[in-house]
């Protein structure tokens, strides 16, 4: 990780990370440990986490940052140079019993002059879920990694294509857990829905309302497998949004060239 961190400097990008390594620090007799307990507290910052069982929590954060010169490893200190960093660390404050307490140590090498650098930092840093999941839907669900193409061209190509699919289910289900009674046009087309309405009747959905962007997920989902029977969690909550249908399943296909059916985990893409 420390040639990353040299990496960015030669190439003039910057990085903000998280590390569970204690490296040695200044003039190489502590640590960045010693010098981060001794660092003040530069205030507190509230956020939201989601814990094991599903639900939402507030959970509020001690803040400190320091400035700090940081050595490379002990065997690799004749190649590369000390650092100067900036740590980072958000622990959390009265963490409920049987929980791990949150904290989250951030290095960049961006500077952090005050308490909203400081938060704009653990903000970025926060975004890693997202991208998280985002591979895990090009991997898992379109399972790029499956592709079998011979150039480098084509399977850039592929990817490109599957990257815009995976934006589009990660999107679809942050909607969905965000805005499930929303009109379903902020994400299908006109035709789109035409042709769910003729595959997918109203009923059976889980009760959604009729009209709105839950509805016509479920449907969406519906397709690929998914049952949607009222004890069923939300295909947003589920293991898949949808997976890929099996041609001649509907008599009645025409049109649906128009319709992606996409999985977001366990299923692959397809546009019949």
């Amino acid at each position: 990780m420390y040639e990353l961190y040299c990496l960015a400097k030669d190439l003039g990008t910057h990085f903000v990370v998280r590390t569970v390594v204690d490296r040695l620090a200044g003039n190489g007799d502590h640590t960045v440990k010693t010098e981060m307990h001794e660092a003040p507290s530069a205030g507190m910052h509230s956020i939201e986490v989601r814990v094991d069982n599903d639900t939402v929590e507030r959970v509020t954060l001690d803040i400190r940052f320091k400035r700090i010169r940081v050595c490379p490893p002990i065997g690799k200190q004749k190649r590369y140079p000390a650092l100067d960093l900036t740590v980072i660390h958000a622990s959390e404050v009265g963490a409920p019993l049987g929980r791990k307490p949150i904290l989250w140590k951030l290095v960049t090498d961006l500077e952090v002059a005050d308490l909203e650098g400081a938060i704009e930092k653990i903000r970025w840093y926060s975004t890693r879920w997202k991208i998280e999941v985002f591979h895990k839907v090009l991997k898992s669900g379109c399972r790029a990694e499956d592709a079998k193409l011979r150039t480098a061209d084509r399977l850039a190509n592929l990817v490109a294509l599957f990257c815009i699919v995976s934006w589009r289910v990660m999107w679809m289900t942050m909607m969905a857990r965000a805005a499930p009674d929303a009109d379903p046009a902020i994400a299908f087309t006109a035709t789109e829905i035409t042709i769910l309405d003729r595959l997918v009747s109203d009923s059976g959905n889980r009760r959604a309302k009729p009209g709105t962007l839950q509805l016509y997920l479920t449907k969406l989902s519906r397709l690929g497998g998914y049952l949607a029977r009222t004890s069923d969690p939300p295909p947003w909550k589920h293991r898949r949004l949808a997976r890929p249908t099996t041609p001649g399943r509907y008599p009645d296909r025409r049109g649906t060239r128009h319709l992606w059916v996409i999985a977001s985990h366990t299923g692959g893409v397809r546009s019949d």
